[in-house]
């Protein structure tokens, strides 16, 4: 039943199970709906097993109205499967890292057709993270009520069990690796493709500012045409509770270890330019509803993902050295504050 709910989530699974000789695949939560229904969270692992190894991990659907973000994270781990059937340089690589996909973090948002999940909470807004200067009115989170979008959740409450899953998962990774970097891909802002970084919470820079630096100057080096706009998510607002503020913070506490957490996001209002129609459907304004336009953004993102797969397992070639970071971080707070 679910997966007539939840279509993304059995094209999941289709995947999962092709390319079950090579992925680690277990269920981290379940989400209950009306009905006695529930729908399983996944976490897919790939790649290296050492506990040292770099790791790049993909997130999609933190959003239930964001079907392009987990489309995306589904479509390269479908490649990624296909090519383990014929590319030995792919195996080569993931001798060296480790990729963990979850691609739909919020199903129950998903199969309900909302933003939040199924409680009424934006898991965005819910960490226990608080802005340090004002926030856009109910944007930036709000406790008013769960009936309003951006819905923070109860003050002092747990997290949601997503949100849960999701630190969870991200936390087992970390462990003892030296370098991480995520990207969780949404849609909706503007009608650029916007790679943004910590911080959300506030306007400072963050502790790894350099090396955030080196990563944008080897993917510009090699993608010269490329249309991301690439900044801190406080250059556009401040927000509560995000949950790659969270986890960031949270790796600071692991001494040497470098966590660059990214998000995608795709700049939908291009969709709705080209097709105004779209704006009298709730899924029109975040997802490309015409087939081709879906094709196209399928395509356009995979690059970027490859290349922070090729970037992780490469680390240690473009990190900074300790004599490098004062001179990369003057340029980015040049660049960006």
């Amino acid at each position: 039943m679910y997966r007539t709910l939840c279509p993304e989530l059995a094209a999941l699974e289709r995947v999962i199970e092709l390319g079950a000789a090579h992925l680690h695949t277990r269920v981290v939560q379940r989400v209950a709906l009306a009905g006695g229904v529930s729908l399983p969270i996944y976490a897919i692992e790939l790649g290296s097993r050492h506990p040292n190894a770099p790791v790049v991990g993909y997130f999609g659907g933190v959003h239930g109205l964001e079907r392009i973000g987990t489309e995306v994270v589904i479509a390269y781990l479908h490649t990624l499967v296909r090519r383990l059937q014929w590319d030995s340089t792919l195996h080569q690589q993931l001798a060296d890292v480790r990729m963990v996909f979850m691609p739909i973090v919020n199903p129950g948002g998903m199969a309900l057709r909302t933003r939040a999940n199924p409680q009424g909470v934006d898991l965005m807004r819910n960490a226990p993270v608080q802005a340090l200067d004002p926030v856009p009115f109910l944007v930036g989170g709000q406790r008013i009520s769960p009936h309003l979008p951006w819905y923070q959740g109860l003050s002092g409450a747990p997290m949601e069990p997503e949100n849960q899953a999701l630190c969870g998962v991200v936390n087992d990774l970390l462990g003892q690796c030296q370098f991480a970097l995520t990207v969780d891909c949404h849609s909706g802002f503007g009608t650029r493709d916007r790679l943004w970084f910590p911080f959300a919470h506030k306007r400072e820079p963050m502790a790894h500012l350099a090396e955030l630096q080196a990563l944008k100057a080897i993917f510009e080096q090699t993608h010269s045409y490329h249309r991301y706009v690439i900044e801190p998510q406080s250059l556009q607002y401040l927000a509560h509770g995000d949950v790659w503020d969270h986890l960031y913070l949270q790796s600071l506490q692991r001494p040497g270890q470098v966590f660059l957490p990214l998000t995608l996001e795709m700049g939908s209002w291009l969709w709705v330019k080209k097709n105004p129609r779209q704006l009298f459907s709730r899924h029109g304004i975040f997802n490309p509803l015409i087939q081709h336009r879906q094709q196209r953004v399928l395509r356009q993102h995979q690059s970027l993902l490859d290349f922070l797969a090729r970037a992780t397992s490469s680390c240690q070639r473009w990190l900074p050295t300790p004599v490098q970071r004062a001179t990369l971080h003057d340029q980015a707070l040049q660049a960006w504050y």
